[in-house]
Protein backbone atom coordinates (compact mmCIF):
# COMPACT_ATOMS: atom_id res chain seq x y z
CA UNK A 1 0.00 0.00 0.00
CA UNK A 2 1.35 3.40 -1.01
CA UNK A 3 1.94 5.53 2.07
CA UNK A 4 2.46 8.81 0.25
CA UNK A 5 0.60 11.13 -2.11
CA UNK A 6 2.16 12.74 -5.17
CA UNK A 7 0.57 15.19 -7.56
CA UNK A 8 0.80 15.88 -11.25
CA UNK A 9 1.74 19.46 -12.00
CA UNK A 10 0.02 21.43 -14.72
CA UNK A 11 3.04 20.93 -16.99
CA UNK A 12 2.96 17.15 -16.44
CA UNK A 13 -0.75 16.76 -17.13
CA UNK A 14 -1.77 15.62 -20.62
CA UNK A 15 -5.15 15.57 -22.36
CA UNK A 16 -6.54 12.06 -21.81
CA UNK A 17 -4.87 11.51 -18.43
CA UNK A 18 -7.30 9.75 -16.10
CA UNK A 19 -7.72 8.38 -12.61
CA UNK A 20 -10.33 6.26 -10.87
CA UNK A 21 -11.27 4.80 -7.53
CA UNK A 22 -13.88 2.35 -6.31
CA UNK A 23 -16.01 2.28 -3.16
CA UNK A 24 -18.90 0.13 -1.96
CA UNK A 25 -21.63 2.08 -0.17
CA UNK A 26 -22.52 0.99 3.36
CA UNK A 27 -25.19 2.18 5.79
CA UNK A 28 -22.36 3.57 7.94
CA UNK A 29 -21.19 5.67 4.97
CA UNK A 30 -24.68 7.16 4.71
CA UNK A 31 -24.86 7.78 8.44
CA UNK A 32 -21.43 9.42 8.54
CA UNK A 33 -22.27 11.60 5.55
CA UNK A 34 -25.49 12.69 7.31
CA UNK A 35 -23.55 13.52 10.47
CA UNK A 36 -20.93 15.56 8.64
CA UNK A 37 -23.32 17.35 6.26
CA UNK A 38 -26.38 17.66 8.47
CA UNK A 39 -28.51 16.24 5.63
CA UNK A 40 -31.00 14.01 7.45
CA UNK A 41 -33.45 13.59 4.58
CA UNK A 42 -35.47 10.45 5.45
CA UNK A 43 -34.75 9.01 1.99
CA UNK A 44 -31.24 8.39 3.31
CA UNK A 45 -31.92 7.31 6.89
CA UNK A 46 -35.46 6.04 7.44
CA UNK A 47 -36.10 2.55 6.01
CA UNK A 48 -39.89 2.81 6.43
CA UNK A 49 -40.04 6.16 4.64
CA UNK A 50 -37.61 5.03 1.92
CA UNK A 51 -39.68 1.94 1.11
CA UNK A 52 -42.60 4.21 0.20
CA UNK A 53 -40.46 6.77 -1.63
CA UNK A 54 -39.73 6.79 -5.38
CA UNK A 55 -36.76 4.37 -5.19
CA UNK A 56 -38.24 1.99 -2.55
CA UNK A 57 -34.97 1.74 -0.64
CA UNK A 58 -32.51 3.83 1.32
CA UNK A 59 -30.26 5.71 -1.09
CA UNK A 60 -26.98 7.57 -0.76
CA UNK A 61 -26.81 11.32 -0.62
CA UNK A 62 -26.08 12.45 -4.17
CA UNK A 63 -23.03 14.30 -2.96
CA UNK A 64 -21.60 11.09 -1.50
CA UNK A 65 -20.92 10.12 -5.11
CA UNK A 66 -19.82 13.67 -5.83
CA UNK A 67 -17.35 13.44 -2.98
CA UNK A 68 -15.67 10.50 -4.74
CA UNK A 69 -14.91 12.86 -7.63
CA UNK A 70 -13.51 15.41 -5.17
CA UNK A 71 -11.35 12.67 -3.66
CA UNK A 72 -9.89 11.85 -7.06
CA UNK A 73 -9.10 15.49 -7.83
CA UNK A 74 -7.51 16.21 -4.47
CA UNK A 75 -5.53 13.01 -4.05
CA UNK A 76 -4.77 11.54 -7.50
CA UNK A 77 -5.33 13.80 -10.52
CA UNK A 78 -4.03 16.43 -10.27
CA UNK A 79 -3.63 15.55 -6.56
CA UNK A 80 -2.33 17.54 -3.59
CA UNK A 81 -2.28 21.28 -4.25
CA UNK A 82 -5.34 21.19 -6.52
CA UNK A 83 -7.90 23.96 -6.04
CA UNK A 84 -11.50 23.24 -7.06
CA UNK A 85 -12.92 26.03 -9.23
CA UNK A 86 -16.26 24.61 -10.41
CA UNK A 87 -18.21 21.39 -10.74
CA UNK A 88 -21.39 20.35 -12.52
CA UNK A 89 -23.21 17.10 -11.79
CA UNK A 90 -26.13 15.30 -13.34
CA UNK A 91 -27.55 12.52 -11.14
CA UNK A 92 -28.79 9.72 -13.39
CA UNK A 93 -29.56 6.82 -11.02
CA UNK A 94 -29.79 6.31 -7.27
CA UNK A 95 -27.00 4.59 -5.36
CA UNK A 96 -28.13 2.06 -2.77
CA UNK A 97 -26.46 0.22 0.08
CA UNK A 98 -24.16 -2.45 -1.32
CA UNK A 99 -23.68 -0.71 -4.68
CA UNK A 100 -20.06 -0.53 -5.79
CA UNK A 101 -19.30 2.79 -7.44
CA UNK A 102 -16.31 3.47 -9.65
CA UNK A 103 -15.54 7.17 -9.97
CA UNK A 104 -13.49 8.25 -12.95
CA UNK A 105 -12.03 11.58 -14.12
CA UNK A 106 -10.40 12.33 -17.49
CA UNK A 107 -8.55 15.48 -18.53
CA UNK A 108 -10.28 17.04 -21.54
CA UNK A 109 -8.73 20.52 -21.69
CA UNK A 110 -5.80 22.57 -20.45
CA UNK A 111 -6.15 26.34 -20.41
CA UNK A 112 -3.49 27.86 -22.70
CA UNK A 113 -2.41 30.70 -20.36
CA UNK A 114 -3.38 29.65 -16.82
CA UNK A 115 -2.90 26.36 -14.95
CA UNK A 116 -6.59 25.48 -15.26
CA UNK A 117 -7.62 21.94 -16.20
CA UNK A 118 -11.07 20.70 -17.24
CA UNK A 119 -12.01 17.09 -16.52
CA UNK A 120 -14.95 14.89 -17.48
CA UNK A 121 -16.30 13.13 -14.40
CA UNK A 122 -18.32 9.93 -14.23
CA UNK A 123 -19.47 7.48 -11.58
CA UNK A 124 -20.71 4.04 -12.63
CA UNK A 125 -22.23 1.25 -10.57
CA UNK A 126 -21.32 -2.43 -10.51
CA UNK A 127 -23.54 -2.98 -13.56
CA UNK A 128 -21.48 -0.35 -15.47
CA UNK A 129 -24.51 1.97 -15.51
CA UNK A 130 -23.73 5.66 -15.14
CA UNK A 131 -25.06 7.12 -11.90
CA UNK A 132 -23.40 10.57 -12.04
CA UNK A 133 -21.80 12.57 -14.84
CA UNK A 134 -20.30 16.01 -14.76
CA UNK A 135 -17.49 18.41 -15.54
CA UNK A 136 -14.90 19.79 -13.14
CA UNK A 137 -12.55 22.74 -13.50
CA UNK A 138 -9.55 22.91 -11.22
CA UNK A 139 -6.53 25.09 -10.70
CA UNK A 140 -3.74 22.54 -11.09
CA UNK A 141 -0.63 22.75 -8.95
CA UNK A 142 2.46 24.18 -10.59
CA UNK A 143 4.90 22.68 -8.08
CA UNK A 144 5.47 19.06 -7.14
CA UNK A 145 3.98 17.89 -3.88
CA UNK A 146 5.06 14.69 -2.13
CA UNK A 147 3.33 14.16 1.22
CA UNK A 148 2.72 11.26 3.56
CA UNK A 149 -0.90 10.14 3.59
CA UNK A 150 -2.52 11.48 6.76
CA UNK A 151 -3.65 8.95 9.31
CA UNK A 152 -7.37 9.36 9.92
CA UNK A 153 -8.99 8.70 13.30
CA UNK A 154 -10.86 5.45 13.75
CA UNK A 155 -14.59 5.99 14.16
CA UNK A 156 -16.62 3.52 16.16
CA UNK A 157 -20.41 3.32 15.97
CA UNK A 158 -22.34 2.67 19.14
CA UNK A 159 -26.05 1.92 18.95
Amino acid sequence: MNKSMDNKTFNEIRIGDSASLQRTLTLKDIQLFAIVSGDINPAHLDEDYAQRDIFHKIIAHGMWGGSLISTLLGTLLPGPGTIYLSQSFKFLRPVGIGDTITAHVTVTRKHPKRPIVTLDCCCVNQDTKKVIIGIAKVLAPTEKVHRPKPKLPRIEFKD
